[in-house]
Order: structure tokens, then sequence, then C-alpha cells
């Protein structure tokens, strides 16, 4: 149980306040509700852009990292296609230093021609380290295109090109933060040996004199269902065949993403599971094989991917793994087998739950999908699903009609 309490400023700014009196660090995190899934398909990338733009330095502050460096304090920050989340560590003591930088960024960013140079070459360039010269990086180059037709999961948080980082303007990123980076549009945790009271009189003197913006109301065009089977082959210099494999699943607000997150564990959690046992461990269909789900906030992903067996073709790789999930879905799992991957599931949330700013990024994301205290019942949602559960979830995702297949095949094959 995460005990907190909860105040809202009149800028809308959303505070939670944990106390934790057994460290002497305290994490203050910082989520905005905005991600990849925000921008103008033309403009692809400006959340991960902008993630790199407020470490550039604010108006009052032209070095973000040296202050905090100085009381003996870490950031970092991290990008997906739902939200932009910022975190720092800092001494009990040093706390207000965290204070001062978070607000004072939020306030008044610098917006420079050499700023967004520096940062859009940076971008640029993890661009074509992580996703263009990595083997099997531009994966979700193209899974995302197929698996979404309409709604903006279809581009990755990186971006759809380079071409939209580098036609990047100060006007466009101006308008980006505006629109986005505001007290109602953000929700802070502060977790630590702190009181609460204090804490929320600390976040009136730094946060409550920046302006109120009104929220802007999401109107994301959604999928309509199954858009057919698709399957593609990149041809590329990759160490060995690779297969991916994806269906659309229920998104995160759903009663039924519980049984699909359970389906990918009981499938590939570990050397016990089906996977692994009932394929890999047999040899020459594939080297490795795993099964999980992006954890998306609309309508999300189950990925199967795996490392191709030199004596394995395509279509063999393909049929053991939806011969395996067959076997899943006209039985279901054993109680035995369901109650081993809650367990699991149970012991990691016990021990995510013993860091202080584990703590704090899992309060400020349950608050984004409505309510901090959903932190606190989560366990419970996955303790209820039966085997029955795990048998009619299965059946509405694995869809024949429904699966995006990607290969990578070995440029010397061909």
């Amino acid at each position: 149980m995460i005990n907190f309490k909860k105040y809202t400023l009149d800028n809308g700014l959303r505070l939670i306040v944990h106390r934790d009196t057994s460290t002497p660090i305290v994490a203050v995190n910082t989520l905005y509700d905005v991600g990849a899934r925000d921008e103008d398909p033309n403009r692809s990338g400006f959340a991960h852009l902008f993630e790199h733009l407020m470490f550039g330095g604010s108006i009052n502050i032209p070095n973000f990292d040296n202050p905090l460096q100085r009381v003996g304090g870490n950031n970092n920050a991290f990008t997906n296609n739902d939200f932009t989340n910022y975190y720092i560590t800092i001494p009990k003591e040093n706390i207000e230093t965290a204070f001062w930088l978070e607000s004072d960024r939020m306030l008044s960013l610098a917006f420079t021609p050499a700023s967004l140079d520096v940062q859009r070459k940076v971008v640029i360039e993890e661009f074509k380290q992580r996703y263009l010269n990595q083997p099997y990086g531009d994966a979700w180059l193209h899974l995302r295109p197929m698996a979404y037709k309409k709604h903006p999961y279809q581009w990755a948080t990186i971006g759809k090109s380079i071409k939209h980082i580098e036609d990047a303007t100060l006007s466009d990123v101006k308008a980006f933060f505006k629109s986005h980076y505001h007290p109602g549009n953000a929700v802070l945790v502060v977790a630590g040996n702190v009181e609460p009271e204090k804490i929320f009189e600390l976040t009136k003197k730094w946060y409550g004199d920046i302006p109120a913006i009104e929220k802007t109301e999401r109107n994301l065009p959604q999928e309509s269902g199954l858009t057919g089977y698709e399957c593609e082959t990149l041809i590329r210099p990759v160490p060995q065949d690779a297969l991916y494999m994806a269906w659309s699943m229920p998104d995160r607000f759903s009663p039924d993403y519980y049984a699909a997150d359970l389906i990918t564990d009981i499938l590939s959690q570990g050397k016990s599971a089906r996977f692994y046992q009932n394929i890999v461990r047999q040899g020459g269909v594939f080297t490795s094989l795993s099964c999980y789900i992006l954890g998306s906030l609309d309508k999300g992903l189950l990925m199967v991917s795996g490392m191709v067996d030199a004596d394995a073709d395509f279509d063999t790789t393909r049929n053991a793994v939806l011969s395996e999930i067959e076997k899943l879905l006209l039985n279901g799992p054993s109680e035995k087998e369901l109650q081993k991957v809650k367990n699991k599931l149970e012991t990691s949330h016990l021990i995510q739950e013993s860091n202080v700013l584990s703590k704090a990024m899992s309060l400020a994301y349950f608050e984004l999908l409505g309510d901090a205290d959903k932190v606190n019942h989560e366990m419970d949602k996955y303790r209820k699903v039966t085997r029955e559960d795990i048998i009619r979830v299965g059946k509405e995702i694995f869809q024949t009609e429904g699966l995006k297949e990607l290969r990578y095949q070995k440029a010397e094959k061909i």
C-alpha cells in the first residue's frame, strides 16, 4: 500500500506527496500528459525532441544539470507514445533546488536557435543509431504503420522520419510547448521523508504563480477493428533471421488488459514458460522467443518476437508460435501455472514498492490514468483473472485476420 496526500493548485497542477521515512533521498517526478500520440502527423517526433529541449536551459538558468549536481542530485527523463516523464532524485535537505529547476523550466524554457540546433542534432543522431544503424532497429518504423491505420500510434516515439526533426522551427517548438507544458497538463509527485503540508507550501511557492492554460482535449482517431493479415519481409545485413508478430489488444482502461498481460507471462516469462519449454528448448526453430505487451493507454499491441534458428524457415517458425498459442487457448493454463505468473508479478510489484523513485513514478502514472489510488488496487485486478478469462481474451486477440507480421531476412540468403 502506497499512502499519499493529493493537492491541486489553482492553476491546475496536481501534487501528490508520499512520505517514506526509510530513505534520505527524495524523488521529485514530473509527468506531462503529452506523448507521440499528440503530434501532428507532419511534425512527428516533437514530444521526444522536447524531452531533450527541456534540458537545454531556461531563461533564468542556462544549465539545468550543474546546479543539481552541485547539491548531490541526479535527473533523467523518458518519452513514450502516451506521456513524457522527468525525474530528479536529491538529498532531502536540498529538495528546494529541484523545485526551483523544475518550476523554472515549466514557466520560462529558453527557446534559442542554438539550443534547438544542438538538441536537433542529438535527436537525429539517436534516430540513426537506435533505429537506422542497428540490427532490427527499424522494426517499429515498419510494424506500427501496419498495425495502426488511423491512430497516431502508427509512428514510433522517435518520429516518422528524420526530416520532421530537421524541419522543426522555433515557432513549431514554441507552439508545442505552449499547448502541452503547463501546470494543468502536469502531475508532480514528491516521495521521500517529507511532510506533505510543507511540500504543498513549497509547491505553491514555486509553481503557484505559473499561469493556468486550458488543457487541450484529445480527439484522436481510433482504429475500427481488424484490418486484415499483413506480412512484410525486410532484407537486411542482420546477424540472423528474426520474426515479429503483432496483434491488437485491449486498451489500458479495459478490464481485459490484465488477462492479456498474464497471457504474455504464461507464454514467455522465464525458462519455465511455454515458449521456452516447448519451442526454444527443443531446438531447430528459435534461438530465443518472447511475448510481451506495449502497455499503451489506447488500444495497444501484444507482441511475439524471436530470433530464428539458422536451419528454420519462416513458415515453420510462424506455425510453431501459432500452434503453441492454440494449445493455450484450447485448454487454458493450469491453476498452478496461472498462480505462478501471478506470484511472480506480485513479487515484482513488491520490489517496485521498495524504491522511492519507482513509487513516485507509479503514483504519477496512475494519476494520469484517472486516480493515483489505482496503484493500490492494481494487483487485485490481476488476482481476479481466471483460466476462463485467459481463454476468452486470448481468443479475441489471437485472430489471424488481425495479425501483422514482420520478417527480417539475412541479406546473404538471397
